[in-house]
């Protein structure tokens, strides 16, 4: 199915054997009592599933980007916010060091991302200003960095940040040690759903960092880092729109109602035929955004165009899951509502569907558009 190879398969198959074993049975305590089951990534990076698409030569998997998205749409299926945790640290911490590093740095801080002994953040966002780069306050003088982010995914947890700063009039990034002198978490999100991922706001006064790539060139950085970052995300998307089909599926054989299954009415018939065509629609354009990052083609916008749809998808479907439940996905009882929660984010980060559909139409228009 989807033209996948033989690794690619094998990849999928152990994220979902791992999913299936080790995150789905605990998936609703962990949103129900906020965890971050930090030794869960210290299993998946056993399995080189925190580096599955990192060279071999820094401790990664040396698998494709296909086979990361295949991994993250597994571990979506069971929990979301254990996925995401996996989608900022691999996309958005490990990879940039990896792109746009020195040889140097990347042997010095990559093994340890990729085997899962530390896990990565991307700071970037702020309080007022979002990620505007042009509108960043955050300073960097002398290797020192200071200023306030929020809303970063893993930031109570990770042990490297890619933290960005106006250095002295542009926007550089900076690779900082989460111990380093200065660097403190001065709030943990309360959030509608992903309730098992660490979202945290931080505070840095005069923080050591190492520049990562070329000085002023932060915004190049932080736009190229979420290209890829969209595809993961839709990959994610996907994940959470099957668990809920699969989950509907299963109660719509189950349920009974004047006499048989609700399956066998044409309804809910409907309703899942239009949930699996819409994922399956959203799972291609998710594997072909894959599949030309990994030809070396462009992808920015094929990324947006997967992100874009997924992720409307996700926000649908679960919302149909619920429906499929009845009363019954309205409870806690089931997952449903769950998935319908966590659904809802993959709209709004690495970019919102509006802006999706700016750098779509951009993609068509040219310089029409800029």
């Amino acid at each position: 199915m989807h033209g996948l190879t033989d690794q690619q398969h094998d990849i999928q198959a152990l994220a979902r054997r791992f999913a299936q074993e080790r995150i789905a049975p605990f998936a609703s305590q962990w949103d129900r009592e906020s965890h971050f089951p930090r030794e869960t990534f210290t299993e998946l990076g056993e399995l080189g599933l925190m580096g599955v698409c990192v060279p071999e030569r820094y401790d990664g998997a040396g698998a494709d980007f296909l086979s990361y998205a295949l991994v993250i749409e597994e571990l979506a299926r069971a929990d979301a916010g254990t996925a995401i945790t996996v989608v900022v640290h691999t996309s958005a911490a490990t990879l940039p060091i990896i792109r746009y590093g020195t040889p140097e740095q990347a042997e010095e801080w990559v093994p340890a991302l990729a085997t899962g002994s530390e896990i990565g953040a991307f700071a970037l966002t702020e309080p007022g200003f979002g990620s505007d780069t042009s509108a960043m306050r955050a300073r960097a003088n002398d290797d020192r960095i200071t200023g306030v982010k929020q809303w970063i995914t893993n930031g109570s947890y990770a042990g490297v940040f890619i933290v960005f700063a106006v250095d002295p009039e542009r926007p550089s990034a900076f690779l900082v040690r989460g111990d380093a002198p200065g660097l403190e978490v001065t709030r943990e999100e309360e959030k509608l759903g992903l309730h098992s991922s660490s979202t945290a706001d931080l505070a840095l006064e005069v923080v050591p960092g190492e520049l990562l790539g070329d000085r002023g060139r932060g915004r190049s950085i932080a736009l190229g880092t979420l290209d890829g970052g969209r595809i993961a995300v839709a990959a994610q998307a996907v994940g959470i729109a099957q668990a809920a089909l699969d989950l509907a599926t299963r109660y719509a054989g189950e349920r009974h109602a004047f006499g048989r299954p609700i399956g066998g009415f044409q309804a809910i018939q409907h309703k899942l035929a239009d949930m699996q065509t819409e994922i399956e629609a959203a799972r291609a354009l998710t594997y072909r955004a894959a599949r030309m990052r990994d030809a070396g083609q462009p992808y920015t916008v094929a990324g947006a165009q997967a992100k874009l749809f997924a992720s409307q998808v996700a926000r649908r479907q679960t919302a149909e899951a619920i429906q499929v439940l009845g009363g019954y996905g309205y409870t806690r009882e089931f997952p449903a509502e769950r998935y319908y929660r966590d659904a809802k984010i993959t709209e709004i980060y690495e970019g919102t569907s509006e802006i999706q559909k700016l750098v779509i139409a951009r993609g068509l228009l040219g310089k029409v558009a800029a």
